[in-house]
């Protein structure tokens, strides 16, 4: 039988919390030229990341929780992200599902509604992942007839502090 909520993992993630305590102290002054601070630069704009909010309408498949495994797979190779783990959890009865696939670069979320054929999801990367490359295979994998993208530049301030 199924578990509801399952969670899958490419990388072992060790005892959870202590990846923290294996993270090196941060430099108080950057380097600007060798940052590594994986910042963006979006339309010439300086920011921590591009997160996109994505509709999807008139979708399939937004009950099968092995199809939006699948799909969320792709969205990161697409990507060119790093998955650390997928946690998808199905509801009952309408058989929606939510969940999280946690990236090095940040995440993708999705919220289903099958009995209305909706999708929501937030796609947020940084660094060198490219969050633009998804929506293609999201309207694919779902076979979504309408698909809406709004864009928000995470972190300005922070990245104009950082100049």
């Amino acid at each position: 039988m199924r578990q509801a909520a399952l969670l899958r993992s490419d990388k072992g993630l060790g005892t959870p919390g202590t990846d923290r305590k294996r993270m090196k102290p941060v430099a108080t002054a950057p380097v600007l030229d060798d940052r590594k601070d994986h910042f963006v630069v979006r339309n010439g704009v300086r920011c921590a990341g591009v997160h996109l909010i994505v509709d999807l309408y008139e979708a399939q498949y937004l009950d099968n929780i092995d199809k939006i495994d699948e799909a969320l797979r792709r969205c990161v190779a697409a990507a060119g992200a790093t998955l650390l783990h997928i946690h998808l959890h199905h509801f009952e009865p309408n058989g929606g599902v939510s969940g999280v696939a946690v990236l090095a670069e940040s995440h993708i979320s999705i919220h289903t509604w099958p009995d209305a054929g909706y999708a929501a999801l937030d796609v947020f990367m940084c660094g060198k992942a490219d969050p633009d490359a998804c929506i293609p295979v999201l309207r694919d994998a779902f076979a979504a007839r309408r698909v809406e993208v709004s864009e928000i530049l995470r972190g300005l301030p922070a990245a104009d502090r950082l100049r």
